[in-house]
């Protein structure tokens, strides 16, 4: 999510544009005067808003759509290399206005693409950008529009799992993360840092991943909801670690904030793992507890969401051998739909979570006390 720390009448104009509303419009929402909104406007950078005027600010930007927010950090890098045209490059073979208008609003439908995991039309979207152009060629809205889909096509190869695409995915996160530290905007940095420790989680690098997130839990350059996130993921490769316990004080800050900051669906997600943590630790009633208001309170509409879900729940019903075959049944459930949608990741979740729930019934009927 987009952060400000400090809005002067620059920001101010880039999030008005951004939401779409003409100068009254933005005025009567923010419920300012619609002098105030035109002085800003007019001095841009050379006037700042009131400490209470920054905070409502804050709120709208905070209120704002994931297609605003991208709007918004597009706008920012325009506005801002504008204020800097001596360092700018621009070379003939740069996109023309229209060319980044048309980039911009394919990278909002790359974002709902993924969020439905949609692979397909992300792919052909971001290739489209990726292969017209190289960065080097771009000026510096160019470059940031690049950076921006490089690391959105990160996300696809992360989100399909398989273990070459997370090597890809770990490709395109650091040439994107090269590129806007070039552009020098730290917060992306940040969150390439972050998408960089899941990519390590995902492959196994526990250890390593928990001390990468431990260290962005308390970078300033996030906002404190990817700072939440990084929390909740640190216990989450603890969690896998086997230090239950630890993992499950840190998933209950995460949740927290998250109550704090009004996001039901990282709540959910949250509760989600943390019922994993206590599965672990072999306290069922409580993990089924937590599984419950992960299912009630998220809006699992996404296949990675609702195989996300069946899956823990079927992993806890697999711990007890008396719930063992519903705990099967609802693994094949979460296998068919993540085989639909292309969640390689998630399949080598769920034939580990098999071969472990299959390997802890055998030996529990070869045993020597058992029935047979």
């Amino acid at each position: 999510m987009t952060t400000v720390h400090h809005w002067t009448g620059l920001e101010a104009k880039a999030l008005r544009l951004a939401l779409r509303l003409s100068v009254r419009a933005f005025a009567q929402q923010l419920g300012l005067a619609v002098a105030t909104v035109s002085k800003w406007e007019s001095k841009l950078a050379g006037t700042e808003p009131r400490p209470d005027t920054q905070a409502i600010l804050d709120t709208a930007l905070g209120r704002a759509d994931a297609a605003a927010h991208l709007r918004f950090e597009t706008l920012m890098s325009e506005m801002t290399s504008a204020t800097t045209t001596a360092r700018r490059r621009v070379t003939t073979s740069s996109p023309r206005a229209w060319e980044y208008e048309s980039w911009a609003d394919d990278l909002d439908r790359v974002v709902v693409a993924l969020s439905r995991q949609n692979f397909t039309f992300a792919d052909s979207l971001l290739t489209r950008w990726l292969t017209r152009f190289k960065a080097p060629e771009l000026d510096e809205k160019g470059q940031y529009l690049f950076a921006r889909s490089t690391a959105l096509l990160g996300d696809l190869k992360r989100y399909q799992g398989t273990l070459f695409g997370l090597l890809s995915a770990q490709h395109f996160y650091t040439g994107a993360r090269a590129v806007f530290t070039q552009l020098d905007i730290p917060r992306r940095v940040a969150q390439l840092d972050l998408s960089l420790a899941i990519v390590m989680e995902m492959s196994g690098k526990l250890e390593i991943a928990a001390r990468h997130y431990e260290t962005l839990a308390a970078d300033d350059r996030l906002s404190r909801l990817d700072r939440a996130r990084a929390r909740l993921w640190v216990g989450t490769a603890l969690s896998k670690d086997g230090q239950y316990d630890y993992a499950t004080r840190l998933m209950q800050a995460a949740i927290g904030d998250f109550e704090d900051l009004t996001e039901p669906d990282d709540w959910s997600v949250a509760h989600q793992k943390l019922a994993l943590a206590r599965r672990g630790a072999g306290d069922l009633t409580t993990a089924f507890r937590f599984l419950d208001i992960a299912w009630t309170t998220g809006t699992p509409e996404s296949p990675m969401q609702r195989v996300q879900l069946t899956t823990a729940q079927a992993h806890i019903l697999c711990t007890d051998p008396v719930t063992r075959d519903d705990g099967l049944r609802l693994l094949d459930e979460a296998a068919q739909i993540a085989a639909r949608s292309d969640l390689g990741h998630q399949l080598r979740s769920i034939n580990a979570i098999r071969q472990t729930c299959e390997g802890a019934f055998k030996h529990l009927h070869q045993s020597p006390g058992s029935s047979e």
